[in-house]
């Protein structure tokens, strides 16, 4: 979101006295441009619950170790419920978490770099291909690809995609209309089996309307 939007939102919350839930997981992976937390405007502390992790950022997904930065009232009842949920994190995840939240680490940035990098190569890739249509990304670890020009549901592409062309990707109708007929392309893999799959996709996608 642009500082706009975020200060529009903000606007609402205070006039309404509504809470503002920012979930921040994405916000070291931001391209486009730095992320603005709600957290940090004007009249919004007493009312931000900010959301995030170490899963993206530092690829620390398996470790499960996140936080929430609230108001003390809520944070009193978000210990309770912690405290019947979980018993703790294993100590060398927590040592693990404090230096990655204590210190730059050159690696973040080197991993935001290459998301970017791959991402652009990706919808470079598929720039001209028929039927679908790459959403360059602001941030984060996915490509998004409209596959709907194909005339096929995204589950249906998906599946001959990995039967086919041995490509696993993940249909997105799941995620509200908005992203119905897309599909999510993971940015993990390194460049050249990235460029491979891009185009194994825009062989798929041509096959699909022959």
């Amino acid at each position: 979101m642009t500082r706009g939007e975020v200060e529009a939102v903000a606007e609402v919350c205070r006039a309404h006295d509504l809470w503002c839930l920012c979930d921040e997981v994405y916000a070291e992976l931001a391209f486009a441009r730095p992320h603005i937390s709600p957290y940090s405007l004007a009249g919004m502390a007493e009312r931000t619950v900010v959301v995030s992790s170490l899963s993206k950022s530092h690829a620390m997904s398996g470790f499960r170790c996140g936080w929430i930065v609230c108001p003390k009232p809520l944070a009193g009842h978000l210990f309770n419920l912690i405290l019947c949920m979980l018993y703790g994190g294993p100590p060398f995840i927590q040592d693990g978490a404090l230096v990655a939240l204590s210190s730059d680490l050159p690696e973040v940035g080197r991993m935001r770099e290459a998301y970017q990098r791959r991402a652009r190569l990706m919808v470079d890739r598929l720039a001209n291909c028929p039927g679908v249509r790459a959403i360059q990304p602001e941030g984060g670890m996915f490509v998004l690809l409209d596959v709907r020009g194909t005339g096929q549901g995204a589950t249906r592409f998906a599946l001959d995609l990995l039967e086919r062309e041995s490509v696993a990707v993940l249909p997105c109708d799941g995620f509200g209309p908005s992203a119905a007929g897309h599909l999510r392309l993971s940015l993990t893999a390194d460049d050249a089996i990235l460029a491979d799959v891009a185009e194994r996709i825009a062989r798929h996608a041509r096959a699909s309307l022959s």
